[in-house]
């Protein structure tokens, strides 16, 4: 697929992420044990051979720039491609902010024109899986597809749900004849991973007459008001897949890693998925520490009790403290005879001696980066 541009939008809504997203975009968040959200999308797109990647940014990217870098640990630091970062445009009369994802993409159009690709991948950045786009390509190719949608049919979800996401419709040869966005009553199970597959011509002719037009939502104003006169198919994926909406569900979702399935779909499906390099030193676990059914990252050191917990690079769990169901992030600490139970706590936060925080399954307790408590 080196004939594909790759386009990953990061400027999804993160109200929804509470605490974690205070000081990070969506993409930047943390994600089992020593991953962030990025790391997949990127590495989909490397390990189905896309080599020129552009990453459009919006706000509180600064942990994301950090984490990329150059693109080395993902094969994208060349000198013909690679990864290029796309920062908001600010003058006189723009302030930077995307009115949507049409507005961000015409914002990078030089970049776009100037791509000798001839086919465009676009990703959005809360769906965690582990894919490659060969077989969508193909299948975009055979069915001369104006725009292919990759799609997951969640046959167990909740209608509370489907209502979060973009639903599809599609007829026994998978065309999709309707559309709904975050509907209150949803008709289909269907749910769109905010992926498309379109060939760069028409990308950019749709683009620029929607930019013309002032519309500025991808869905709304090319995918739903085209449907009739745009051949747009949708491909279905059959694998895992963690959809990052919320707090419960990014809690849900860390701990179905528990799950031996769901951790090789995630982790070794359809291809290794990298991320940066920190170099630490193993995890270091005490005389009288305990870990049941927990993932934990180099660099750390247990020497409290820990079971069903997802622990971090760099983090001390000190003798006395129990901790069950919980994530735990960089560089953080907690001290003596602590309980945690049902907790989310972000990076280098410090848990005191003989604290109790306890939450529920459905609703865990979260603790902002630095805390102190």
């Amino acid at each position: 697929m080196r004939d594909t541009l790759g386009i990953i939008y990061t400027g999804d809504s993160d109200a929804s992420l509470e605490e974690l997203t205070l000081f990070r975009s969506v993409a930047a968040v943390p994600f089992g044990g020593r991953y962030r959200i990025i790391d997949f999308i990127l590495s989909n797109m490397i390990n189905s051979g896309i080599i020129n990647v552009g990453l459009i940014t919006q706000n509180n990217y600064q942990s994301l720039l950090d984490h990329l870098d150059s693109g080395k640990q993902w094969d994208l630091d060349r000198k013909r491609g690679g990864l290029f970062i796309l920062p908001p445009y600010v003058s006189h009369d723009k302030n930077g902010w995307y009115r949507g994802e049409i507005d961000a993409f015409h914002n990078i159009m030089s970049y776009i024109r100037k791509s000798p690709q001839n086919y465009v991948v676009i990703s959005g950045s809360s769906m965690v899986c582990n894919l490659t786009y060969n077989d969508a390509m193909e299948f975009h190719k055979k069915n001369k597809a104006d725009i292919t949608v990759i799609y997951k049919e969640e046959k167990k979800a909740s209608v509370e749900d489907l209502s979060k996401h973009t639903l599809i419709r599609t007829k026994e040869d998978n065309r999709i004849w309707d559309i709904e966005v975050t509907p209150s009553a949803p008709k289909s199970n269907k749910i769109s991973m905010e992926m498309y597959i379109i060939e760069k011509k028409l990308f950019m002719y749709l683009i620029e007459e929607c930019a013309a037009r002032g519309q500025h939502d991808f869905i709304k104003d090319i995918l739903i008001k085209k449907l009739d006169k745009l051949k747009i198919y949708g491909y279905p994926y059959e694998g895992y897949l963690a959809k990052i909406d919320s707090i419960r569900s990014y809690f849900k979702h860390n701990m179905e890693l528990f799950n031996l399935k769901n951790f090789y779909e995630l982790f070794h499906n359809a291809g290794l998925i990298y991320t940066k390099v920190k170099d630490e030193v193993p995890a270091k676990y005490g005389i009288n520490a305990r870990a049941v059914n927990s993932l934990v990252a180099d660099g750390s050191v247990i020497e409290g009790q820990i079971e069903n917990c997802i622990v971090f690079r760099g983090v001390r769990i000190e003798e006395g403290a129990v901790i069950k169901n919980s994530i735990i992030m960089q560089n953080t600490e907690i001290q003596e005879k602590a309980i945690l139970e049902n907790v989310i706590l972000d990076k280098e936060v410090i848990i005191r001696k003989g604290r109790r925080l306890i939450g529920q399954e459905n609703y865990p307790v979260v603790i902002r980066k630095k805390a102190v408590i």
